[in-house]
């Protein structure tokens, strides 16, 4: 497998994601229960065809497009906001970005890495994979100058804190599903889902500054655009309404560019150990 990822690597950006669009379609077509859940999400989320059909092949894309990202050579990389990170960079207290199961995710990070990690680092929250030979992949890939991982455990949370301790930056997505007890449910899209505490702990805990993050994924190959906003509102302390509003401004990105988001992940599943 590790051959195949290497081959892939060297292919164009282009041609990587001419064949996730198809790989993205022929899932969709040959999975009931992913295209079941595919569409129930977009639907309930009020999109209409015309613009949540390009998402099928988008999430082929995100797939596709991983050895390129992991193992070849960097992409062409445009920003909208990135003053916003310079302003919040000269604070000195860290900042805490907010990306959504939207566009490329795994570019955000790198993109950051690239033109910030040499003066202030970034950590960013993953869950591990379960294949050993992937999880290898996965943990020397995403480890790069200015970019650190930590894990979905105690021993991660740690690590983020200390990070933000430090002045760094740290990247979580939000939308994730977190295990039984780390998380409260919060309305999505109007639909309880269960929601993650750690992101707003975080906010509450470090006076870090917050931003929004995502990648968006430019059409025939040519790289990828870094969105870059400012966090807006105040969290209360209370655990589900501080949630529901970090749901709320997830659900407000996604609304910028419903084509790219990830409606088949299972946003609304119980958590780990739940029955």
């Amino acid at each position: 497998m590790m051959t195949l990822f290497r081959l892939l690597s060297m292919l164009p950006l282009w041609a990587l994601h001419g064949i996730g669009w198809v790989l993205g379609w022929v899932v969709f077509l040959a999975s009931p229960t992913y295209r079941r859940r595919f569409l129930d999400h977009a639907r309930l989320a009020g999109y209409a065809w015309a613009q949540w059909h390009v998402a099928v092949g988008q999430a082929g894309m995100l797939v596709a497009e991983l050895p390129r990202l992991w193992l070849g050579q960097d992409v062409p990389i445009k920003w909208k906001g990135r003053s916003y990170i310079e302003e919040a960079l000269a604070t000195g207290k860290g900042i805490i970005f907010l990306t959504p199961h939207l566009g490329c995710f795994e570019v955000t990070a790198q993109a950051y890495a690239q033109a910030f990690g040499h003066q202030n680092p970034m950590t960013v929250l993953f869950r591990p994979a379960r294949q050993a030979w992937l999880r290898s992949l996965v943990d020397a890939s995403r480890g790069r100058p200015g970019l650190f991982t930590a894990a979905t455990s105690l021993a991660g949370v740690k690590q983020l804190v200390k990070a933000l301790r430090q002045g760094q930056s740290v990247g979580l997505l939000p939308d994730q599903v977190p295990p039984q007890g780390l998380g409260v449910w919060a309305p999505f899209f109007g639909r309880p889902a269960y929601t993650m505490t750690l992101s707003a702990r975080l906010i509450q805990l470090s006076g870090a500054a917050v931003l929004l993050a995502w990648g968006e994924r430019l059409p025939w190959g040519r790289g990828y655009c870094i969105h870059v906003r400012p966090f807006d509102g105040e969290l209360t302390q209370d655990p589900q309404l501080a949630a529901a509003r970090i749901n709320e401004s997830m659900a407000q990105l996604i609304d910028s560019c419903p084509q790219q988001y990830l409606w088949g992940y299972a946003r609304y599943k119980q958590p780990r150990g739940e029955r």
